[in-house]
């Protein structure tokens, strides 16, 4: 064995000594976020249940109040589980927009074959004590449709529903996830 392969093999072995080290000392800094807290403070599901989900402000029996029953209905299943939400501390007051736009279009026909749905959320997330917004943000959801038949009008709604169920969906989804930032934050 030579001079040369043995310092190589003391430096490899020195330098995985530091990274273990180096693991070692940052291993305690980690906590997963859903985690429950030993000191006594809330942990994250306890803060997502303060938040109350007022209704969407649209008209009653509008296709726009439909979706926002279905934003509303999944968000809080998001939030609170199965659960109910405890006393609420904050509220989650959001306005939206919808679009939809053909994406392909049937050149013998001219009806489409394809088409998009959108959702733009703008959601302000308020404090009821102070009545002072804590959190704005913005968040979009597009999702596209096939529709199976020029004439099939009934099977054009059906997907037309399916595709607003699944951006709704999507929503709630982008929406828990910056609430869940906020508050691992450290309010």
């Amino acid at each position: 064995m030579s001079l040369a392969s043995s310092a190589g093999r003391f430096r490899i072995a020195a330098r995985l000594i530091a990274v273990a080290g180096l693991a070692a000392l940052t291993a305690g800094c980690f906590q997963p976020m859903y985690a429950e807290h030993t000191d006594g403070t809330p942990a994250l599901r306890e803060k997502l249940m303060t938040v109350d989900l007022p209704p969407v402000d649209k008209p009653n029996a509008s296709p726009e109040a439909r979706i926002g029953v279905d934003i509303r209905n999944a968000l809080a299943f998001k939030l609170y589980g199965t659960a109910t939400g405890t006393a609420p501390i904050y509220k989650l007051v959001m306005k939206f927009q919808t679009s939809r736009s053909s994406l392909i279009i049937d050149p013998n026909t001219g009806l489409p074959t394809s088409e998009n749905v959108g959702i733009d959320v703008q959601y302000n997330l308020v404090e009821l004590a102070s009545n002072k917004s804590v959190m704005t943000g913005t968040t979009f959801a597009r999702t596209s449709y096939d529709i199976p038949g020029s004439y099939q009008r009934f099977a054009r709604q059906r997907a037309f529903r399916d595709a607003e169920d699944r951006a709704a969906e999507q929503i709630a989804e982008n929406i828990k996830t910056r609430l869940a930032s906020y508050f691992s934050a450290g309010i």
